[in-house]
């Protein structure tokens, strides 16, 4: 008689669908910005290239590590290439770029500078430098039709020098970059909720070279979507940051940041008080969730789904008609034959699937699977013995079609794979280690996952 025996500690029935802007706006994580922030001033310790540091000042000629940790936090990140853009002795600029599957020749860039002229600086402007990270981290899982860079300026703080640099080098090499969005110190409100002057932010801007049209994009996101910002347009606005330098070279940009016009900025600027602290987090956050929505935008989705249908004991991949690899996240590794759009676990764990349509390779999110279908030695169209076994493993099909046997071992990992054409087919288990291993046969779209005990 067939016997399902159920593995849970939970029911887990969860239905997505394919992402949206909004869905990649509320993706923005305020605990990732608040960390970034606070590892990226020295208010704690991080690991760079292996080792244990902390980062507490990121003046020009001493913010080498400064520039590694930003590297090494992109280099995590799929679809993303990143280049270290060295402009004179002490100088670098950190330059991530996430070429687009359509058009790949339209640029639009985001941007922060990430040098500092004391210690930790925390709106100025490790702010910008954490959303710009925070963008590239979500954005980095979809496929573009534009091209998107991620650009990370040093020696703002003495002259625009980094941005200078790149922006005359993108003008000498005809680079097509239709919008520039310059990020510098986000972090600061002093206004409580209900005050005329909360969440109040500047877009400076000028009549210059299309620059009107991200200002005009901008007010339109805000109106599409709901944030808690109330915006103050600055025309003309100040040269006094990064996108300056786009102007200067024929390019179209703004300034995002806290509000100069109204008199609400930080009153630890260009000081080591400067700290996290003393930032207004939720103000940041939405700033931050802005910025995402316009690079969004102006990149264009692709229609990938990278979305995943989660029943009781398996997993579904919502796109259709792709190649699909189905990975573990909690190890981070491939799972070696989970190719199919289904797939069923057989140990508890958090699972992801990519996603390839063509030049297009997406990641989903984990989803996590708590509940484990396992028949014990018999379903209605396979069989098992003897289970315990100690040598040989017989495995019936009644299917008239070949099915494909994986066993894996009691942590997930495969052990051995086959393919039948007939119905009886064997695996000779007696140099394995005793203990509890999973087989799991696939056939005609059958599945069906077995507990075998190696005596």
């Amino acid at each position: 008689m067939k016997k399902l025996v159920i593995i849970a500690l939970v029911l887990l029935s969860v239905s997505s669908f394919g992402q949206t802007v909004q869905n990649l706006i509320d993706k923005v994580d305020i605990g990732r910005l608040e960390l970034t922030v606070s590892e990226f001033t020295g208010e704690q310790p991080t690991l760079v290239n292996g080792t244990e540091v902390t980062i507490i000042n990121r003046q020009h000629a001493n913010n080498d590590l400064a520039a590694e940790y930003i590297k090494e936090r992109l280099q995590q990140f799929d679809n993303i290439s990143v280049e270290e853009q060295n402009f004179n002795t002490t100088g670098k600029n950190i330059i991530a770029t996430q070429i687009g599957k359509t058009n790949p020749q339209n640029i639009y860039l985001v941007c922060a500078h990430y040098d500092s002229v004391a210690d930790y600086c925390a709106d100025d402007n490790a702010t910008g430098t954490a959303a710009v990270i925070e963008i590239a981290r979500i954005l980095s899982t979809q496929c573009l039709e534009n091209t998107i860079i991620y650009a990370f300026w040093d020696e703002e703080e003495i002259g625009l020098k980094g941005s200078k640099y790149y922006a005359t080098q993108a003008k000498n090499n005809n680079l097509n970059i239709l919008g520039v969005l310059n990020m510098d110190m986000i972090g600061y409100d002093s206004d409580a909720p209900g005050e005329s002057g909360h969440n109040v932010f500047d877009i400076d801007v000028r009549d210059l070279h299309g620059s009107l049209t991200i200002k005009n994009d901008l007010l339109d996101i805000l109106n599409a979507y709901t944030f808690e910002l109330n915006p103050v347009v600055v025309n003309p606005g100040t040269t006094a940051s990064d996108h300056a330098s786009f102007w200067n070279k024929g390019y179209p940009a703004v300034l995002v940041g806290e509000s100069w016009e109204t008199d609400d900025v930080t009153p630890y600027y260009h000081s080591s008080n400067d700290r996290l602290s003393t930032l207004n987090l939720p103000y940041f956050h939405e700033i931050t969730k802005l910025v995402t929505a316009y690079m969004v935008t102006k990149g264009t989705l692709l229609s990938t789904d990278n979305t995943l249908s989660v029943n009781q004991t398996s997993l579904f991949a919502n796109q259709g008609s792709a190649s699909y690899q189905w990975y573990n996240c909690d190890t981070n590794t491939l799972l070696e034959g989970e190719i199919n759009q289904d797939f069923h676990p057989i140990v508890t764990g958090n699972y992801a699937v990519e996603i390839t349509m063509g030049t297009c390779a997406e990641m989903s999110d984990c989803a996590l699977i708590t509940t484990l279908a396992i028949e014990e030695s018999a379903s209605d169209y396979f069989k098992i013995t003897p289970n315990p076994v100690s040598s040989i493993l017989n495995i019936d099909s009644s299917l008239k079609s070949p099915i494909f046997i994986y066993l894996y071992n009691v942590s997930g990992q495969l052990v051995t794979e086959k393919t039948s054409n007939t119905e009886r087919s064997v695996i000779d288990m007696s140099a394995l280690a005793s203990g509890i291993y999973y087989l799991k046969i696939k056939g005609n779209e059958k599945v069906t996952t077995f507990k075998v005990i190696k005596e």
